[in-house]
């Protein structure tokens, strides 16, 4: 799988104490894509990293690899490097799913390129691409109560009144994902924003 393929990764923590979290919602996503493409993960070769590969849209579809690191957050960009590296896919077909302080609950948001706004995930990617011009899925999850740190508002799980929000999230981060491949940034932007 080389050449028109996309890549679309899942940002999160793979400790299974930190599965249901905030940080995770990019797991979130790429496992409702991969229901959606009737696969499930199997560990790639590298140990690094989980995959499936398949097709998005309608017959025949596009060429798709789902990745998600088998690491922390913090440690995402060696990862994914390395998927794009051994699928021989540029970083401008790179689509990064991840949650997003800085946007209300439930908030979606796609964008091309940009900084890491303090993000460790996209620090760690932009680290090891050597470039940040790849594609952003960016879930809100909301700012912490109160004095609370960022670090342990991320690191908790959604309450439940705010489930039925982040699930229709989720929904619209995959349709968004299956949009921006076949339709492009600006049209899908306009659909979802």
């Amino acid at each position: 799988m080389t050449g028109d393929a996309w890549l679309v990764a899942g940002v999160g923590n793979a400790d299974p104490a930190y599965a249901r979290t905030r940080h995770n919602v990019g797991f979130f996503v790429t496992d409702l894509l991969a229901e959606r493409m009737s696969s499930t993960w199997r560990v790639h070769k590298s140990r690094r990293a989980d995959v499936i590969e398949g097709r998005l849209g309608p017959p025949p579809g596009v060429r798709v690899v789902l990745g998600r690191g088998r690491s922390y957050m913090n440690e995402s960009g060696g990862p994914i490097a390395g998927l794009l590296g051994f699928y021989k896919i540029p970083p401008d077909r790179l689509i990064v799913i991840h949650d997003e302080l800085d946007l209300p609950l439930g908030a979606l948001r796609l964008k091309l390129g940009g900084g890491d706004n303090g993000h460790n995930g996209l620090r760690s990617i932009r680290n090891s691409l050597g470039t940040g011009d790849f594609y952003r899925v960016r879930i809100g999850i909301g700012r912490p109560p109160g004095r609370q740190s960022p670090t342990d508002f991320v690191l908790k799980s959604f309450r439940n009144d705010e489930r039925p929000e982040i699930d229709i999230s989720i929904e619209k981060a995959a349709d968004s994902v299956e949009s921006l491949i076949l339709r492009g940034l600006p049209v899908t932007q306009s659909g979802f924003h």
